[in-house]
This record gives C-alpha cells, structure tokens and sequence, in this order.
C-alpha cells in the first residue's frame, strides 16, 4: 500500500505530500497523526527552513475523511484534527501550499495558516460545515472575517458557497494563479528562497507580522468543543446519514 503521508527534502524544505487519491486525498487519522508527527519533527529540525503542503492525483484534500468522523462520533477517542491544526497555527517556520482541485473544510481553513499559497484557476475551495450541522473549526470562524471581511465570510461559511483560484487570488487566500502543472514548483521556489533566508530573522517576522497565537489557539479550541458536541447531535447524525446514503444509492 502506498504512503498516505509522502516525506521528502529539498534544499532546506521539507514537502509533505498528501497521497490518497483515490479518496480526493481525504485526512483520516492515521495521516493526521503522521503529519503531526512530522511538523513536531520539523519544528526542532535545524535543516528543516520551510514546509510545503501539496495534494497527489490532481487534488489537494477532500477534507476530513466522513468515516472517520462517523466513527469519531461513536467512540470516545479524541480525533487528531484538532491537534494538527493546533502544530500549524503554533508552528514557527513558513508554511506553503500548493493547490490545485478541490481544498474542502479542512483543505481550505489549513491554508489560513500558511503564508505563501499557490492555486490552480480551476482549484476548487469550499468549507461546507454549516451544511454537516457542524461549526466552522481550525480558527476559520476568527480568520475567515479578518481575511475576507464579513460579507464574503457569511457568503463561503453559512452559505457555504464553493470558490475557484481566482476568487481566492482576489480574496487575498492565495499569492498567485497559475497552471495546475506549475503550481508545485512554484510552492516549492518560494518556500527554497524562504529557506535561503536568516530563519531567526524570518521566525521574528513571522510573529510579527500574526500576533499574539493566544488568540487563534484559544479560538480554535472553542470551535473544537461545539464541534465535538455538534458531531453527535441529531442534525449531525441525520446529515451523516443522507451523506452515506448517496454514496451507497
């Protein structure tokens, strides 16, 4: 069986590579732990100056994997999500994305923790929780607002519109568009010249440039805990099952 999570360095920058694409490259919780595990790695990796996020067969993530959370629902064992969006809000080297296809619920919040994004024009975004009867999570619901403003947040959390690559360049979620075969060597060029640059120097004006990450962490675990009590609820469960029902049928 192929490696859900693929691990490889270049030049600094280590590329972490979603690899189920069969299932549009949706995170179950063994490739959450993994990527934790990776990024905790990472954080103390003198060598390692940069990570890039990037999707294999066409798509970046499907987001998080329905059966899991299905199962998540019946058991008492915490899911990891929450955990790997905590290691990249908390993570103190750049964050880079290269997307192309779809980047849904957690495919797309991830990207508010990066600072440098590259997309596709055709790349597909949308985080349709509001439609699972679940709350935004990964800090979306305080980022979401302060990036795109009110309006275009109500538009793509309640409504739960979907958006291209242009839309997001326009949006300020993206640095640029541009074919879906040259989106990774972009990501990867940036995160190389990032790489080459003096990293306490970087890890400054990072800081700098986010905040205080009391608030986005503090965030993001208030999202976690209506969106535990909200996996089980009635609204929840019925959504889950005319999901699974549309697959089977």
């Amino acid at each position: 069986m192929l490696e859900k999570i693929v691990v490889s360095s270049d030049q600094g920058v280590l590329r972490l590579l979603i690899n189920r694409p069969e299932k549009k490259n949706a995170l179950d919780r063994e490739m959450y732990r993994a990527l934790i595990a990776t990024l905790e790695a990472a954080a103390s990796d003198e060598a390692v100056r940069a990570v890039v996020f990037a999707g294999a067969g066409g798509n970046f993530s499907a987001g998080n994997d329905l059966a899991d959370f299905r199962d998540f629902a019946a058991s008492a064992e915490p899911f990891p999500a929450l955990t790997f969006i905590r290691a990249t809000a908390a993570f103190d080297k750049p964050l880079v994305a290269a997307v192309t296809g779809d980047a849904v619920g957690v495919g797309t919040t991830l990207l508010f923790h990066c600072d440098l994004v590259y997309a596709s024009p055709d790349a597909r975004f949308k985080m349709p929780f509001v439609d699972l009867a679940l709350p935004p999570e990964g800090g979306a619901s305080l980022l979401i607002p302060q990036r795109f403003g009110m309006a275009k947040a109500s538009q793509y959390l309640l409504l739960g519109d979907g958006f291209d690559g242009e839309e997001a360049l326009r949006l300020g979620l993206v640095n640029r568009v541009a074919p879906a075969e040259a989106v990774l060597d972009l990501a990867m060029d940036a995160a190389r010249r990032l790489a080459a640059k003096p990293p306490q120097a970087l890890r400054m004006a990072r800081r700098l440039m986010r905040g205080d990450r009391k608030d986005i962490l503090a965030r993001i675990d208030g999202e976690a805990a209506l969106f535990a009590q909200a996996l089980t609820s009635p609204e929840a469960r019925e959504r889950f099952a005319a999901f699974f029902a549309s697959r089977s049928g």
